[in-house]
């Protein structure tokens, strides 16, 4: 095979940030492949009404008018059942949670999600989306740390499923083989996003490595092959959302004794051609198109417009080819995730 054809892929988790950066992130999502972006809305201040989701969208859409941005809203005290309906009015597909503390900008996340039942009540009935980041907060004293966080915030996806059978709700970026068998065991309305990182990664590959360091943390070799084996298995509800987090190279490769480094990787601007170069190494491109486009266009009932007729093309990559070392725009900078590997394919309007 030396050429593929995707139809319109869909990337349903991307992080745009705001100000001068955005201006060098946003022209990435069409960079790698992509011109459906689902943005996530922890802001400083966060995306918490209508209003700043619409005014958020409209700085993107100035950058790149373009992409299909799909904005969520952060899930937050301030948010009400009225404000569920009107952002449901304005197009706004889902809402956010975080759990405080446990990723970038997460200081203003959630604690008990029973006191959001009635937002997940009036999501349910306008049919928003709710994305959950799936951990809870590390506790030394329960014996909760980044490596286990997520299985241990699985009885609440259980829990808020049981009570809103019909809300769609996405787990985000499942790292662990009980994330994966957790959603194929709730109904219809539960889906998971992967991330092409998190298909690479194992936990070996960021101790000691901040390039590699990301919330969740990748975690064993055995939950990485849960993760390969739901792909090549071409499960529905098992679709990319790339978490791409882009953060300047400073903070990314240095941390303190009181600061750590930056959590997330950045994968925007090579995004399909790095999904299939991993699909391909565990025999599953032939499920590219599943996992980057129709399965999570399917999940968000966005269907693809054939009368657009929007592809993608991948191509084989002469050998040695290379990812770009760095991106710059102005005073701002970029590495990119696989930096300075060699990758397999890339897309056929590219050099």
């Amino acid at each position: 095979m030396s050429t593929i054809t995707i139809k319109s892929p869909a990337d349903f988790h991307v992080h745009l940030r705001q100000g001068s950066l955005s201006q060098l992130i946003v022209p990435h999502v069409r960079k790698g492949g992509f011109d459906v972006a689902y943005v996530m809305p922890n802001l400083k201040p966060p995306i918490t009404n209508t209003e700043l989701a619409l005014k958020y969208k409209a700085d993107l859409q100035k950058i790149d008018p373009n992409v299909e941005y799909l904005m969520t809203l952060y899930l937050s005290p301030e948010l009400t059942p009225d404000e569920i309906r009107k952002a449901s009015n304005a197009g706004v597909v889902g809402v956010k949670s975080y759990p405080r503390g446990v990723t970038t900008n997460s200081d203003g996340g959630i604690e008990s999600y029973e006191a959001y039942y009635p937002i997940f009540e009036a999501m349910q009935e306008v049919d928003m989306v709710l994305n959950l980041h799936g951990e809870v907060p590390s506790d030394a004293n329960a014996n909760i740390h980044v490596l286990n966080a997520e299985p241990t915030f699985l009885p609440h996806l259980f829990k808020i499923h049981e009570a809103f059978p019909k809300l769609r709700i996405v787990l985000e970026h499942a790292t662990t083989r009980a994330a994966v068998e957790a959603v194929k065991k709730c109904g219809p309305t539960v889906a998971c996003t992967i991330t092409a990182h998190h298909l690479a990664l194992i936990v070996d590959d960021w101790a000691g490595q901040s390039w590699n360091f990301c919330k969740p943390v990748a975690k064993f070799p055995d939950d990485r092959q849960a993760l390969r084996d739901v792909v090549k298995e071409g499960h529905p509800r098992f679709f990319l959302g790339s978490d791409s987090a882009p953060h300047p190279p400073h903070a990314k490769s240095t941390s303190s004794p009181t600061h750590a480094c930056a959590a997330g990787v950045y994968t925007s601007p090579i995004l399909l051609p790095l999904v299939a170069h991993l699909l391909e190494s565990f025999s599953a491109l032939d499920k590219l198109e599943g996992f980057a486009s129709t399965f999570g266009r399917a999940f968000y009932k966005l269907p693809i417009d054939e009368s657009t007729n929007k592809v993608a093309t991948l191509r084989r990559a002469p050998p040695g080819t290379l990812v770009e070392g760095e991106y710059n725009l102005g005073d701002e900078s970029l590495v990119p995730f696989w930096a300075g590997k060699e990758i397999g394919w890339i897309l056929s309007d590219s050099e």
